[in-house]
């Protein structure tokens, strides 16, 4: 096959392109610049894409024998991710910008152009696994290491996208195994440190940037029965399950610390409780996508009413929020809801295990035992006995 092998610049990725050599796939390599102004060097573990990270991929690339060329997808990402970024957090939501790159950039633009350009699939370093169902259907599985599996942040991807992926690195016991391999085949990053934290705010200070970028004024935090504690800078760079600089200046009468419970934007509200008041048992996600055949009941309600109240039947899930998160059992269904006055198709969750900081914005990713079924961006999510949060 003709592979195209995304390159971070990281060990991942480079290990992922060897393999996917040694497995006599005709690749090239290909380093995505993501930024307009990328920096020359990078700081520690923070960051990526950076003129570093390309030239280190360059030289695996070199290493391997293999073509390698820069792609300019700065103005796609400036627009799918950071954009997108920005205007969830002046909407009061919390997004995940690496489930947007990897939806818009690394499986949407970057494959189409690779497809394109004759290229059968795209290999990427994620720790992730592809299955064929009995019937040749491509299905998204976690990756043997579970520590360092990434199936969540891939559960954006569609069937037609799954069938031209390739992850090499689905079996790998450990991440000390791909450095250990990199080491051996000569490549100068193999104890290059991971990159953490968002790639485009390379410092970790996620509300300074954002002060920078969205309008924000002062309002007033709230407790759940709307006494007023304190004010705020602008509720829209919070998130929910926060707990620092809230700056309230007088303890809560238990003593005990309180966090973000609720984000108001139109109200320019904060409201604010104790830990135990973040757990949440019903998650409703919109926009969701199937990582593969939809699930049966979905497949069926597909063909069903659009009516307002309508639901599909209900399917037992795993359901994980956060990429690193454990997953928690769960029942699902599809149900014809109301979102700010317009019908609207939504995935509900209802957790068996309560979770705590759970915000709009984020995304909840559904399993079947190993298999991600699909993905939904969180709209609402609260706890049923909770009406005074639920109601807003």
């Amino acid at each position: 096959m003709r592979v195209l092998a995304a390159m971070s610049g990281g060990v991942d990725s480079a290990v992922a392109a060897a393999r996917a050599v040694d497995a006599g796939h005709d690749v090239v390599g290909v380093h995505l610049a993501l930024s307009r102004m990328p920096g020359t060097l990078r700081t520690g573990s923070r960051g990526c894409c950076t003129i570093e990270d390309s030239m280190d991929a360059r030289r695996v690339c070199d290493k391997l024998g293999i073509p390698f060329y820069v792609w300019d997808f700065s103005d796609r990402f400036k627009e799918d991710v950071v954009d997108n970024f920005i205007d969830e957090y002046a909407q009061g939501r919390t997004p995940n910008p690496c489930m947007r790159c990897n939806e818009k950039i690394k499986f949407s633009a970057l494959l189409e152009k690779a497809v394109a350009l004759g290229f059968d699939a795209v290999c990427t370093g994620h720790y992730a696994k592809l299955v064929e169902d009995p019937d040749g259907n491509v299905e998204l599985h976690r990756a043997a290491d579970w520590a360092k599996d990434q199936s969540y942040v891939l559960g954006v991807l569609t069937h037609e996208q799954l069938k031209h992926s390739m992850f090499p690195l689905a079996e790998t016991p450990t991440k000390a195994e791909v450095r250990a391999e990199a080491e051996e085949r000569g490549f100068s990053i193999a104890k290059k440190p991971d990159s953490h934290d968002i790639c485009f705010i390379p410092d970790g200070d996620t509300r300074g940037w954002l002060e920078e970028r969205i309008d924000l004024e002062e309002g007033e935090i709230k407790d759940t029965s709307g006494e007023v504690l304190g004010t705020h800078r602008g509720a829209r760079a919070f998130t929910v399950g926060q707990r620092k600089g809230l700056s309230i200046g007088r303890p809560a009468s238990d003593g005990k610390p309180r966090f973000v419970l609720e984000i108001r934007p139109k109200t320019n509200e904060v409201v604010v409780g104790s830990k135990e008041m973040l757990a949440v048992d019903e998650i409703r996600g919109i926009r969701e996508t199937w990582a593969g055949l939809p699930a049966p009941e979905a497949q069926r309600f597909d063909a069903g009413t659009d009516q307002p109240g309508a639901t599909s039947e209900s399917f037992d899930i795993l359901a994980q929020v956060r990429a690193h998160a454990d997953p928690v059992p769960a029942v699902a269904h599809l149900e014809i809801g109301n979102v700010d006055g317009e019908p609207s198709r939504e995935l509900v969750v209802r957790l068996e295990e309560p979770l705590r900081g759970v915000a709009p914005g984020q995304t909840v990713v559904i399993y079947q035992g190993t298999r991600v079924l699909g993905q939904a961006t969180i709209n609402r999510a609260y706890s049923l006995s909770r009406p005074d949060i639920a109601g807003h």
